[in-house]
């Protein structure tokens, strides 16, 4: 009985140190029970009866009051007020701190600090979402969408970083009932031997450490806060999506003017050159260099709004695709776009593309000039000289090797020379694509249909959350300028 004793009360000081992070709430049967209890002699850990005593976990009264552990209604009506400031504050532009955005930071520390991520039911996901929603309906104000997904981005990255779902919520929740003292959620052993370098600990009113990232734990999600994560990715990926889209529409009427030559662009002959040609080629490329503007435009937006590099890469890639399939599609529905000055007009054009992509550098261009692939090798088929000696193994393998039989002989056939008047594809190479043509196709007339030769645009979701959390930098919470309602705010929770 005494070795008995003993364990437990090495147990009783083991769960002193859990009480200290979770406090068990005393009902008033259970404060009897404690005075009942509290005859038991400390020499052999029993009653006056001669029964075992039950565990009982001491309080020592510097670590909680008995009174603060009941809410009341002055608790809820605080944490009410503070919500409507939480979103009285997003509802402006809170703008960035140090390349960070602050609303993002905002709401991922009020949410912790009020503990909603372990709530079975809260209304504070649905107002952030909504309030969120309602300020990117602007759908027209790119500087706003920019805003936005820069600070889904952070946030849901934040997210993806603290909250688990292990598969077993259920069980979970069981196990969290039963053995509430024996498995502290937040315990401030753990966050010392994570503290990152760097970053000085801070403490915080509820006794919870927040620093850096790393500082704080991940914890076991439930329902709203997984649905909140879920609703927060749909409205990332919608603000991406309707970036993207605006980017298009403002492209689309200078593509359609950028794929025939004007009439006053003109190429000086081969071997010479004047003065007045080529001001009158810069003349003709207004077009081109209205086009390297909206993307430059766009690009000082996104970076404004610190923007992640990885998504800015993501999105130029997906327009250069677009800018690759309207011109291929235009050039090969449109024959009097398959001439040799029309060839050197849009290669023209396409280098001031190129040299925009150099000048972005690799970690915002990404892929984007491969991208350009299939009207790169359509324009080199058109101003390739001397066509009538060529082959088609050299055609396929050399020149266009990205671009379909049905591509190739569409342009082959439609192609004239309006410039030199040289001869095109020779026949025969133009009789043995065909050949090949519908030998690799089921359908007798697939050189009659026009999906076989026209390509498609992308309109997927380049990225998952997993790539936010593998290709965004490492972020922290600490060192954060609070807005300046919030900083009106003094002794406030929003302090942390």
């Amino acid at each position: 009985m005494e070795e008995r004793a003993s364990d437990l009360d090495a147990e009783n000081r083991m769960l002193r140190q859990a009480v200290a992070s979770t406090p068990a709430i005393m009902s008033p049967a259970s404060e009897n029970h404690k005075a009942h209890e509290s005859q038991a002699t400390p020499e052999n850990g029993k009653t006056t009866n001669g029964a075992m005593k039950p565990m009982i976990v001491d309080r020592d009264d510097d670590i909680h009051d008995n009174n603060a552990e009941l809410p009341t209604s002055n608790d809820a009506e605080a944490e009410k007020q503070q919500q409507e400031l939480l979103i009285k504050c997003i509802s402006e532009d809170l703008g960035f701190s140090t390349g960070r955005p602050i609303a993002a930071y905002l709401i991922y520390r009020c949410l912790v600090h009020w503990k909603s991520f372990e709530e079975d039911r809260t209304t504070v996901f649905d107002r952030i979402i909504q309030k969120i929603s309602a300020a990117i309906e602007a759908r027209d104000s790119n500087e706003t969408l920019a805003y936005w997904l820069s600070n889904s981005c952070t946030l849901l990255l934040l997210l993806q970083r603290t909250l688990k779902n292990n598969g077993s919520a259920a069980l979970a929740r069981q196990r969290r009932r039963t053995s509430s003292l024996k498995s502290p959620k937040y315990q401030v052993g753990n966050f010392q031997e994570n503290q990152a370098p760097g970053h000085p600990e801070r403490s915080v009113p509820d006794g919870r450490l927040v620093g850096g990232l790393t500082d704080i734990s991940q914890v076991e999600a439930k329902y709203p806060a997984l649905a909140f994560k879920q609703q927060l990715t749909a409205l990332l990926e919608k603000v991406y999506g309707v970036i993207r889209q605006n980017l298009k529409k403002e492209l689309s009427p200078l593509l359609g003017l950028c794929i025939q030559a004007p009439r006053t662009f003109v190429v000086s002959p081969r071997g010479s050159g004047s003065q007045g040609s080529d001001i009158a080629q810069q003349a003709s490329m207004a077009h081109w260099q209205s086009i390297i503007k909206i993307l430059t435009n766009s690009l000082n937006v996104l970076k404004s709004n610190y923007v992640p590099p990885f998504l800015i890469c993501k999105l130029f890639t997906q327009v250069f695709s677009f800018i690759n399939v309207q011109l291929f599609n235009s050039l090969l529905l449109r024959r009097e776009c398959c001439s040799f000055s029309n060839g050197e007009y849009v290669k023209a054009g396409l280098d001031e593309l190129e040299h925009w992509c150099h000048w972005l550098t690799e970690e915002y261009a990404g892929s984007s000039w491969d991208e350009l692939k299939n009207i790169r090798q359509a324009v080199t088929l058109l101003i390739l000289e001397e066509k009538h000696s060529k082959s088609i193994k050299e055609i396929t393998d050399d020149f266009c090797p990205a671009l379909s039989m049905q591509q190739l002989y569409r342009i082959s056939t439609m192609y004239c020379d309006d410039k030199y008047g040289t001869l095109g594809i020779p026949s025969e190479v133009v009789s043995s694509m065909r050949a090949k043509m519908i030998g690799g196709s089921s359908s007798p007339s697939v050189q009659d249909d026009i999906n076989s030769f026209l390509l498609d645009d992308d309109f997927s979701i380049p990225f998952s959350v997993d790539d936010i959390s593998r290709l965004m930098v490492h972020v922290d919470t600490a060192d954060m300028d609070l807005p300046p309602l919030i900083q009106e705010k003094n002794g406030s929770p929003f302090e942390l």
